[in-house]
This record gives C-alpha cells, sequence and structure tokens, in this order.
C-alpha cells in the first residue's frame, strides 16, 4: 500500500488514468537494474527514483571523475574520486527516501552478470561498450527479463525494448538484440566518447526517454518499444522509428 508521504509525492501519477493507484502500486513493487550510472543511467536512475519505482540496482565499477560532470548529472563535484554507485545511492536518497538502492560495484561479466539480472523484473542497459551489450541481452533472454537498451554517440542516440521470448500480436516472437546488430563491430571502428565528444544533453535526452520505456513496461501503459528502435538526430531535432523483425 501507499502511505501517505507517496500519495501526495505521486499525485501527478494517480490521476493519470494510465497509471493510477495500480500503476505505482507496480512501480513500488519493481526492482529494475540499471547497468551503468553514467551518461544514461544517471537521468535513468534520478527518474525512476522520482517515479516510485521500490528497488534500483546500480551496476558500475567506475570513479566518479571531474570529465563525468558535464553530462552525468546524478553525481557532482563533491563525489569526485567516490564510486559511481555510492554517489548515485546519495543522490537517490535525496531525491526519494521511498527508494531502495542495492550498489554493485563490479564491472559486469558473463561469468557473474546471470546472478545479478536474474534478481530483478526489468534491466535498463546504459552501457559504453558493445561486450557489455551483447552479453546482457542474450542473458536477459535466457532469463526472460525485458531489457530497455539505449545507445548515444556525439550528437546521436538510439533506444529499443528487448523481449524475444515474448509474441506479437502476429503470433510470432520478438526479435533478439542480434536480429539488430548481428555482429559486433570490428574492435577500434567506433570510437568511444573520450575520443569522439559527445553533448552533455544529448544523453538527459535519450536516458529520460529510457527511464519512461522502463516505466511503460512496468506499468503495462502505452505501446512497447519491442521491435521498434528509435533513432533521435539532435543536430536536427529529428526523431524516426525504424521496425526490425526477427530473423527466421
Amino acid at each position: 500500500m501507499l502511505n501517505q508521504d507517496e500519495l501526495e509525492r505521486y499525485a501527478r501519477h494517480l490521476v493519470l488514468p494510465e497509471i493510477g493507484g495500480p500503476g505505482q502500486q507496480k512501480l513500488k513493487s519493481a526492482r529494475v537494474l540499471v547497468v551503468g550510472a553514467g551518461g544514461l543511467g544517471a537521468p535513468v536512475i534520478a527518474y525512476l527514483a522520482a517515479a516510485g519505482v521500490g528497488t534500483i540496482g546500480i551496476v558500475d565499477f567506475d570513479l566518479v571523475s571531474l570529465s563525468n560532470l558535464q553530462r552525468q548529472i546524478i553525481h557532482d563535484s563533491d563525489a569526485i574520486g567516490e564510486r559511481k554507485t555510492e554517489s548515485a545511492a546519495k543522490a537517490v536518497a535525496r531525491i526519494n527516501p521511498n527508494v531502495r538502492i542495492e550498489q554493485w560495484p563490479v564491472r559486469l561479466t558473463p561469468e557473474n552478470a546471470f546472478a545479478l539480472i536474474a534478481m530483478y523484473d526489468i534491466v535498463a542497459d546504459g552501457s559504453d561498450n558493445f561486450d557489455t551489450r551483447y552479453c546482457i541481452a542474450e542473458l536477459c533472454e535466457e532469463a526472460a527479463i525485458p531489457l530497455v537498451s539505449a545507445a548515444v554517440g556525439r550528437f546521436d542516440g538510439s533506444i529499443t525494448t528487448l523481449k524475444p521470448f515474448v509474441e506479437n500480436e502476429d503470433g510470432e516472437l520478438f526479435p533478439r538484440y542480434r536480429d539488430l546488430f548481428p555482429a559486433k563491430p570490428p574492435e577500434g571502428t567506433i570510437p568511444s566518447c573520450a575520443e569522439a565528444g559527445i553533448l552533455g544533453a544529448l544523453t538527459g535526452v535519450i536516458g529520460s526517454m529510457q527511464a519512461l520505456e522502463v516505466i511503460k513496461e512496468i506499468t503495462e501503459t502505452g505501446e512497447s518499444l519491442a521491435g521498434k528502435l528509435v533513432l533521435y538526430d539532435a543536430k536536427s531535432a529529428r526523431f524516426d522509428t525504424v521496425r526490425y523483425m526477427r530473423s527466421k
């Protein structure tokens, strides 16, 4: 049940017919794993906490550095040198003390990822490398856990939802991550953010969308992004949606 503080805190959700009390209770009961407390993870964590997601797990082995602060808005100057999981947990405590944070200050690997993922209802992947993205996608499929995956670079962003264990309206399974990206790009072909740069506010746009898609999946509101890839070009302020299918 929602307490009096929560009833007032989430009042703008409660008056939405699509969310209401039942949807807010689903958010309170939900367990979400956020991979990465960086550019994407920062707005994801902040908005999920503000929305009242009951338990948020945060996986990140890194420390806060000065160069992070241009985009990783959940951290501040006083947190430089601190573990990102700890800094994020302190920020969430300020945003919403009703939310429980589970810190995982480790590097996600094929050896430890499944055990972590299996503890949660849904995963938001904000990682910054293809090895981790492929690993998470494959293990979420194995565990039958929805995954909201996003990526950013320079002035461009993308986001999709993966539920390859669920059938669509045509009775066919939704596509996998490898149906969208069949193979990892060769090493060194895609520069990192440190090498190519990134517009800080872009991560806020895509990360906020990622949090929104997680909330939609939890509350079963609106239309899922499963089988659809949303592309955003910040230079032209243009969104495009591309449908992709499961390979036979």
